[in-house]
């Protein structure tokens, strides 16, 4: 059993011994391969995902072209609030970019423990203000930053995304064409 999710919830609250083995017990841990998907654009569904290890691509489609809009990698969320009850069609998909470890959270399995345990109706309350402020963080960056600033501000706060994903997957998150993220690099090695 993968003790990730348990001891990132130690960092939040304390955990009795019930509350730990709860936890440990409703977990649903699953392998997923690079290109796999975890949910594709249209397909209905209220899961949530924290990331174990590996890395996470949601991108959309449009006009044809595929528009990446965030990535989400070790001891992250993926929580969808637009989806949360399940009864709205996603409007993105969520691919894993390498070999890639989650545990798969369900609203009712969740609702059924806060009943038991209120405390983790608390802590799910504190995860998801999280979420929201990060959420409202890069909605702002994207109205208020200019291309440039968007990519220093990934390469200083996810380095390793660098690593990880392709360029083109950067230059469409940070709102521009593969060309533009050359010369945007290029400059910036210029200056330093």
């Amino acid at each position: 059993m993968d003790n990730r999710l348990i001891d990132y919830f130690l960092k939040i609250t304390n955990l009795t011994t019930d509350e730990t083995k709860v936890l440990a017990e409703s977990m649903v841990v699953k392998n997923f391969g690079k290109n796999d998907y975890l949910v594709k654009e249209g397909q209905f569904t209220n899961d949530t995902y924290f990331i174990i290890n590996g890395c996470v691509r949601q991108f959309k489609i449009l006009g044809g072209n595929d528009i990446t809009t965030n990535f989400y990698t070790e001891e992250q969320w993926i929580i969808s609030l637009e989806n949360f009850e399940g009864k709205t069609e996603s409007k993105y998909n969520l691919v894993c970019m390498e070999d890639t470890t989650v545990v798969i959270g369900d609203e009712q399995k969740a609702q059924e423990i806060f009943k038991q345990y209120p405390r983790f109706e608390t802590t799910s309350r504190q995860i998801m203000e999280t979420v929201f402020m990060e959420q409202q963080n890069l909605l702002t960056s994207f109205i208020t930053d200019k291309p440039e600033e968007r990519y220093l501000k990934l390469l200083k706060s996810r380095p390793d995304i660098f690593q990880r994903v392709p360029q083109y997957d950067i230059a469409t998150y940070i709102g521009v064409k593969p060309e533009s993220l050359s010369r945007i690099r290029k400059k910036l090695q210029n200056k330093s």
